[in-house]
């Protein structure tokens, strides 16, 4: 997507920036499209099917052209999850795993050690961790849920959209990831190149924000919802439902328009298997955390679902919270806590897995092609490929 210099378009950037309701786009998600996924989803399909979970997106796109740092073309944002929504100061019990350690997810060293996770998961660029983390403070004060003797180690997580955003011009500021908070809300929730996804690349192809659900058996009635910031994976390894679709759509790689000639270092460099990926895992099911971290761990299975291989410059990282045992943390002495059988977490295992892969596809599908700094373009999955793909190995569903 390209929009006039940033020069020019000052009432643009506030237009395409501005926060409004949280809609689902119209594009095909994966179900639509007939992909063959396995699982009971909730009725959105989504994170927000978890009740209590709230999302909100910041998205900054503006300029086009040669990269000037500090001007532009910016094509960036911020992401808020809050886990009992953002009138809530109730922390929720959590847990937190790492695949590849090449990112960045702050405040999970008390996470790990407190067990509870205090306020929202934020998710941005790599450079902009720290004034969104300054800035969840500055929220939470503005609320005046911080006296002023009370500290706040905020989560923050991140991946790269250096390929097509300006990253080191910091255009991310405290009021953008204030008006992410601001606007974070149930019910649907846009993909793709929104919020911290807008330049994000997953698989060589437009990735960024995807969400699935999974509600893993009648008999306890548990739902596990997922959200991702897909920013991860080279083109060869990518498999949908099985089918190796990264070799049978092996053009379409990310190049400097118009696209001909010898590829650059730069080119050559994004057709690697680089970049992280970040994963938000919900859910009621009353689990304790070190239940959330093995929760957490199998989300690795449903990238390796999809071909992500974890390669050495990839930051994946993974963030499970329960909203269940509402107000545990108080200091009342004694906390009266419900807990899962460890006998009976096997299907929220497989639910985690299911609905990974399927949040990695819908952040895949609902991008749209994209053109950014040094006139970068980053192509969207086709529908209509993959769905011959899919035909041709017998794995399009009627």
């Amino acid at each position: 997507m390209k929009v006039p210099v940033i020069a020019l378009a000052a009432t643009l950037w506030v237009a395409l920036a501005t926060p409004g309701p949280v809609h689902a786009q119209k594009r095909e998600r994966a179900r639509d499209l007939g992909i063959p996924l396995e699982g009971v989803p909730g009725p959105l399909d989504a994170i927000t099917d978890v009740a209590g979970v709230e999302v909100g997106h910041r998205t900054l796109i503006a300029g086009s052209g040669k990269l000037i740092a500090g001007k532009g073309p910016v094509r960036t944002g911020v992401t808020a999850v809050f886990p009992r929504g953002k009138t809530s100061d109730d922390p929720v019990f959590a847990g937190w795993f790492t695949m590849n350690g090449n990112g960045e997810m702050t405040g999970t060293t008390w996470l790990e050690e407190s067990g509870f996770l205090w306020g929202p998961v934020m998710i941005t660029n790599t450079h902009s961790v720290g004034v969104v983390r300054d800035a969840v403070i500055a929220w939470a004060l503005r609320q005046g849920r911080l006296p002023h003797d009370e500290w706040s180690l905020p989560v923050v997580a991140e991946t790269w959209d250096g390929g097509l955003n300006d990253i080191n011009g910091f255009h991310v500021t405290q009021s953008d990831a204030w008006a992410a908070l601001d606007s974070a809300r149930g019910g649907p929730v846009s993909e793709g190149s929104v919020g911290g996804g807008t330049g994000m690349i997953c698989n060589r192809f437009k990735g960024g924000i995807g969400t699935a659900s999974r509600r893993p058996g009648a008999e306890d009635g548990y739902t596990v919802g997922v959200l991702v910031q897909c920013n991860y994976g080279a083109r060869a390894p990518l498999r949908i439902a099985g089918v190796p679709v990264g070799r049978e759509i092996p053009d379409l790689l990310p190049c400097r328009e118009p696209c001909s000639g010898p590829r650059s270092a730069r080119e050559a460099r994004l057709a690697e298997d680089v970049g992280s990926i970040i994963i938000v895992v919900a859910t009621d099911a009353p689990l304790l955390p070190h239940q959330l971290k093995r929760i957490a761990k199998r989300a690795a299975l449903g990238v390796g679902r999809m071909g992500g291989l974890a390669g050495n410059s990839s930051g994946d990282i993974f963030i499970a919270f329960s909203t269940a045992n509402a107000r545990a943390s108080r200091d009342s002495g004694l906390a009266r806590l419900a807990m899962l059988s460890n006998e009976r977490i096997t299907p929220l295992f497989e639910a985690t897995v299911q609905a990974t892969e399927e949040a990695i596809i819908n952040a895949m599908l609902a991008a749209e092609t994209m053109t950014g700094a040094d006139d970068l373009k980053v192509y969207a999955l086709p529908h209509d490929r993959l769905r011959e793909v899919l035909r041709k190995y017998n794995r399009l569903a009627p």
